[in-house]
């Protein structure tokens, strides 16, 4: 599967789901299931690629903050919600995480304390294999992640304000004056 075709389906999902994260996998199994099973497993490397793609410890300081914390498995839902979000949202977080400050669902976070993850994303392709199939999908070998380099403290609020400004001033209590 290509890149566009990956993207095309994600944004078909989201067509009438109104940003409802259950809503849009649902979608996305369905759409999956109509397709070649090659595809469908396709569809899966590219998951995976485009996970490992955002796997940058910049991203994961933004997941921590708006999410209160960030397990590693955290980190990876938070990528998966992200991914639903489409093609020029994600680029752009993994771009500039800053970025995220600007969503109005990041923003409503920043008072309702919601958390962003997806983990079922992960399990899309496998799900759609099997409607389509009623078998398993056969194991794949997934991308591999690179190495992150140095992290900052995510709870140091200086370091926060830092390194996520627009974020930090959402989900950082301001300095003391």
């Amino acid at each position: 599967m290509r890149t566009d075709e990956f993207w095309a389906l994600i944004d078909e999902a989201r067509t009438g789901a109104d940003g409802e994260t259950e809503a849009i996998i649902a979608r996305a199994v369905a759409l999956l299931a109509e397709r070649d099973v090659v595809e469908i497993v396709g569809f899966d490397q590219h998951l995976w690629r485009v996970l490992a793609a955002s796997y940058r410890a910049d991203l994961w300081g933004a997941a921590y903050l708006i999410n209160g914390g960030c397990s590693d498995d955290g980190f990876e839902y938070f990528r998966c919600w992200l991914l639903l979000q489409g093609r020029a949202t994600f680029a752009q977080a993994v771009k500039d995480p800053d970025s995220l400050a600007a969503l109005p669902a990041v923003r409503q976070a920043a008072v309702t304390g919601q958390e962003f993850e997806a983990e079922e994303v992960l399990h899309l392709a496998r799900n759609a294999h099997l409607k389509a199939t009623a078998a398993e999908m056969p194991a794949q070998p997934h991308a591999t992640y690179p190495e992150l380099g140095e992290f900052w403290d995510f709870d140091d609020e200086d370091s926060a304000r830092q390194q996520l400004p627009r974020l930090a001033a959402l989900f950082v209590e301001p300095p003391a004056e």
